[in-house]
């Protein structure tokens, strides 16, 4: 989950490099099959699907974020991400977000108890969220490049949400005198999410350098969960 988000990095180049797709179109829903079920997605305002160009190297930094184990739906970038793909430039991804399902339940009905249990399996190593709000003083607690769960978001029988956070350190100055770069936080929001009978797990991930970015945060997630089960309400 959080841990993977070094390997981010190191695909960047590469990637601005390789992708040279269209400028992205308005966003419009669409739906995937999983076994004999449709299920409708679609992006947050402002994110574009890059999974969709069907690069390669789009699809190496979508794996650099979940198991191998999960089908991966839909990766989202921010739209001006996506403008600066496509003309080779590097992106600045400071937002971005992925939905998946397991592989092992994709093709399959689940039913609220198997819910329960892809919940318990997911959550079994995550901990509990402090009552803390000082988010950045949890993570410079923390060691370095450890997720910490930052707070509980919603829990319900088909639906849970919670938020973690990580601090990484800083590029290393290669000059005497010359002071290192600050550490860089990241926070994230994952929800698993039973839609139509089908297991799903969305994250969103953000840069963190204010609470307007944890606000932001809780909100998209917010609006993008009652979203999609607007859009698979029939």
């Amino acid at each position: 989950m959080m841990a993977r988000l070094c390997a981010v990095v190191a695909v960047l180049a590469a990637l601005a490099a390789l992708l040279l797709a269209p400028a992205p179109a308005l966003a419009a829903p669409f739906a995937v099959q999983l076994g004999d079920t449709r299920i409708a997605l679609d992006t947050p305002p402002g994110f574009s699907d890059a999974a969709a160009t069907g690069s390669p190297s789009v699809l190496e930094l979508a794996e650099s974020l979940t198991s191998a184990s999960n089908r991966i739906l839909l990766f989202g970038i921010t739209d001006a991400d996506f403008r600066r793909f496509s003309v080779g430039d590097t992106p600045e991804m400071g937002r971005y977000l992925i939905a998946v399902t397991p592989r092992a339940l994709e093709r399959y009905y689940v039913s609220p108890k198997d819910f329960e249990r892809y919940v318990a399996d997911v959550t079994r190593d995550l901990g509990k969220p402090t009552q803390d709000m000082d988010y950045r003083k949890l993570l410079d607690a923390a060691p370095t490049g450890r997720p910490v769960v930052l707070a509980e978001l919603r829990r319900e029988p088909a639906l849970l949400s919670f938020m973690q956070g990580a601090r990484f350190p800083g590029r290393e100055s290669r000059f005497i005198g010359v002071p290192d770069d600050p550490a860089q936080y990241l926070l994230s929001t994952t929800t698993l999410l039973l839609l139509r009978d089908r297991a799903l797990s969305l994250s969103i991930y953000t840069g963190y350098a204010s609470p307007q970015d944890a606000e932001w945060l809780r909100a998209t997630t917010q609006r993008w969960v009652e979203e999609l089960q607007r859009l698979n309400r029939f």
